[in-house]
């Protein structure tokens, strides 16, 4: 069924494999164009298909070439156009676009966790959790002409994320090419897709009253930190509910009332911290329209706590992946960079979803090194994509998806865990004050291990 030398990968190297296995099923450049076909409204294509434009991307995202440039320079014969029609063709890539790329293939990918049984028990079963936050792309380089005489840092865009903790995966985004608009301003995009029985996590940048009373009339439910600006009245005092980790939790009903007069009935939930946040706040407000029955005042204070999943996600792009290519000065470029870092990640959790399934949960998630994950993948898969003939892996696009599902299956058992192990630090030691020696600005390491002072 596998060739010889994809046999021998799949044995010896099978996370760049995986990914390669997912990317072909996925995103193989067939489905890709014809994808864009369909999605795409201003741009379209002329000689350069947006399957090696993606490869490109895809090439840097994953820390296999520093450049789009450089990945070009291996590639270029191949590609058959300049580089300056590629950069063309990144720049004019619409928003829009990217994000349907993020979304589509973060349904397949879904219904292949699910293939595997791999899907994570939700934090409040029956329910889906999504979690929503913001995010900035970095400055860029000031390669741009209009950038030249501009010492400020130049934003080249921003979106709003929505994260799925039960897959653990980016299933939505909304990009945004003015890196000074406020990320409110998106929020009508968010409506548009509540369904009923979500339940929205999401920081008090979001408490906004139009927000929140469009999710209880989709009949979903929200978990909000309290924005200071909403206007609300208390219909009851406030009660203790109990004790978490974090502090003492109280609860209260109160009323807000929306933009046609009607009246809304919330729970406002403070949690009294037992350490002050890195603001300095010693409590913090939640409202939700969950109801009692569904959801304690104390479930909800700890639902509220583990939004900083989306944080850790955010993290571990950038230090995994290359999510912000920096020398990309357009926005629509910017973006679909991030875009495309967004659905290298979902690669990469479908790979640990395949782990989850034969190593078990608590090691995966206790000893899984995204560090070295992404490492291996990037030291590989050049050199595998040289060895194995593309036609190799055409015998994964028709396979049913439970066959596929085990295939993935047969590769997590060839992983050894030993090579991918987190290395925990103990505590750091408080830094020592150090010494300042006039007019000796250096100082010779080979004379302080020896035990020489220093000469004044």
């Amino acid at each position: 069924m596998f060739s010889t030398i994809l046999q021998r990968f799949m044995e010896k190297s099978p996370v760049p494999v995986m990914v390669q296995v997912l990317l072909e099923r996925v995103l193989s450049p067939e489905k890709l164009n014809a994808w864009f076909e369909r999605t795409a409204v201003e741009q379209y294509t002329r000689e350069l298909l947006f399957s090696t434009v993606f490869e490109l991307m895809n090439l840097v995202i994953f820390k296999t070439f520093p450049s789009v440039h450089a990945a070009y320079q291996e590639s270029g014969e191949q590609i058959g156009v300049s580089i300056a029609s590629v950069y063309n063709k990144l720049n004019g890539i619409e928003a829009k676009t990217s994000a349907a790329l993020v979304r589509d293939t973060a349904s397949e990918k879904a219904d292949i966790i699910e293939a595997l049984g791999a899907v994570r028990e939700s934090w409040l079963p029956g329910y889906r959790i999504k979690v929503l936050d913001g995010n900035c792309i970095e400055a860029t380089e000031h390669r741009l002409e209009v950038l030249r005489e501009t010492k400020a840092g130049a934003l080249p865009g921003k979106s709003l994320v929505v994260y799925d903790p039960a897959l653990e995966m980016a299933i939505d985004v909304f990009p945004c090419e003015d890196g000074h608009a406020q990320e409110r301003a998106l929020l009508g995009q968010v409506l548009a897709t509540v369904k009923p029985g979500d339940v929205w996590i999401m920081d008090r940048n979001f408490c906004v009253r139009d927000f929140l009373c469009g999710i209880e009339d989709g009949k979903a439910y929200f978990i909000s930190r309290q924005h200071q600006g909403l206007c609300w009245e208390a219909v009851s005092p406030q009660r203790y509910a109990g004790q978490t980790e974090t502090g003492k939790v109280y609860e209260q009903w109160v009323r807000v009332v929306d933009a046609e007069g009607k009246a809304r009935k919330y729970r406002r939930i403070r949690v009294s911290l037992k350490k002050a946040t890195c603001d300095g706040e010693t409590e913090i407000f939640i409202l939700t329209n969950l109801p009692k029955s569904v959801a304690s005042a104390k479930l909800i204070a700890e639902l509220y706590r583990k939004r900083w999943s989306i944080e850790t996600m955010f993290q571990e792009l950038e230090a995994h992946l290359h999510s912000e290519i920096n020398t990309l000065g357009y926005p629509k470029a910017a973006l679909f960079g991030f875009c495309v870092a967004l659905v290298a990640y979902n690669a990469l959790a479908v790979v640990k979803a395949a782990l989850r399934k034969v190593h078990g949960e608590a090691t995966i998630d206790n000893e899984l090194s995204g560090y070295y994950l992404a490492g291996n993948i990037a030291r590989t898969y050049d050199g595998m994509m040289v060895a194995v003939e593309p036609e190799d892996w055409t015998v994964f696009h028709p396979m049913p998806l439970t066959q596929f599902a085990q295939v993935l299956v047969q590769l997590a058992a060839n992983v050894k865990l030993v090579k991918f192990r987190k290395h925990r630090r103990g505590p750091k030691k408080p830094r020592p004050k150090r010494d300042k020696h006039a007019g000796q600005p250096h100082v010779s390491t080979a004379k302080l291990l020896a035990g020489k002072k220093p000469s004044r």
